[in-house]
């Protein structure tokens, strides 16, 4: 089983546009809602993939059913600590003139005591699965070094994908874990370094190594990935597709390397899934997991190369 903790879940509302105009009147062409969330993402992408998928973390009560209900049509297993209130709402405005514009809502406060519950929660879920993903922000109330306890409740032989930015993450590799999902900009953020040349990404993706992570793949968007352990290091080019949205292709991605872990694909072929999952996603509208048909005819046109 693969268990994906999503601690703060979401409803994005994805907006399209021809051209965005700010302070005059727009007209939606296109609106799509997804019940979401990076760990829940990640959840429905283990799915199509055909992997065991179970999804825990905080829900809401005032439109949580919907979570779950999306879980349900997608065949993921599912259980939650209830709060109070209601999930945010992310929305995603896509000029399709120009680029996406994003606004991300704090979301509702998280009890201590509630916290302490999804602790003991993923501690007892953690026991069954081989690998736990841990993704997202946080919500409301929710200190930084949350995901190193949740780290701290799961067995030592159970492999830990990390995806999240800044402190969180910072404070989560103090845990360990076997592969953490940077991008450029968050790696320059966490490491205070500037970085342009292959070698010079390679670079800082060793100081993440050096902080507890045994694996990294560092996401430069449609350029590819570059992916290492601190000793070898691969360079992934993506596919090239055409692109409807952006949104939710890492998860999509994180979703990719989980079920590559569990099935023990070498590292290539782990790189090789996890770039034509994230291009068949980009394929999709809206925050939407990457069709397993598209995944499969992209598969060939992935190249990964040895640095």
């Amino acid at each position: 089983m693969i268990l994906s903790v999503c601690p703060n879940p979401c409803v994005d509302c994805t907006i399209e546009l021809d051209l965005l105009k700010v302070g005059g009147l727009n007209r939606i062409e296109n609106k799509i809602i997804t019940y979401s969330g990076k760990a829940l993402n990640v959840a429905i992408g283990v799915s199509r993939l055909g992997g065991d998928s179970f999804a825990t973390g905080f829900m809401f009560d005032e439109n949580g059913k919907m979570f779950v209900h999306a879980l349900d049509d997608e065949n993921v297993k599912n259980t939650f600590v209830w709060n109070k209130g209601s999930a945010r709402t992310n929305y995603k405005i896509v000029d399709k003139r120009s680029m996406m514009t994003e606004i991300n809502d704090k979301g509702e406060n998280v009890s201590q005591e509630n916290q302490a519950e999804l602790l003991s929660l993923v501690g007892e879920l953690s026991k069954s699965a081989s690998v736990v993903v841990m993704s997202g922000s946080l919500p409301g109330g929710v200190e930084d070094d949350y995901y190193l306890k949740l780290s701290s409740v799961i067995p030592a032989n159970v492999k830990k994908i990390l995806d999240t930015g800044g402190n969180r993450m910072i404070a989560g590799l103090r845990g360990g874990a076997f592969l953490v999902k940077p991008n450029l900009d968050e790696l320059r953020e966490m490491t205070g370094e500037h970085y342009d040349s292959m070698d010079e990404m390679v670079s800082g993706c060793e100081r993440l190594v050096e902080a507890g992570a045994e694996n990294v793949l560092l996401s430069l968007g449609r350029k590819g990935a570059i992916l290492t352990d601190g000793d070898k290091a691969y360079f992934c080019k993506s596919a090239t597709v055409a692109v409807n949205s952006t949104v939710g292709a890492g998860d999509s991605v994180v979703a990719a390397l989980a079920y590559a872990r569990q099935r023990q694909l070498s590292r290539e072929d782990t790189a090789r899934l996890a770039m034509a999952t994230g291009a068949a996603n980009v394929m999709c509208s809206g925050t939407q997991a990457a069709r397993l048909g598209d995944i499969e005819q992209l598969l060939p046109q992935v190249r990964v190369t040895r640095l």
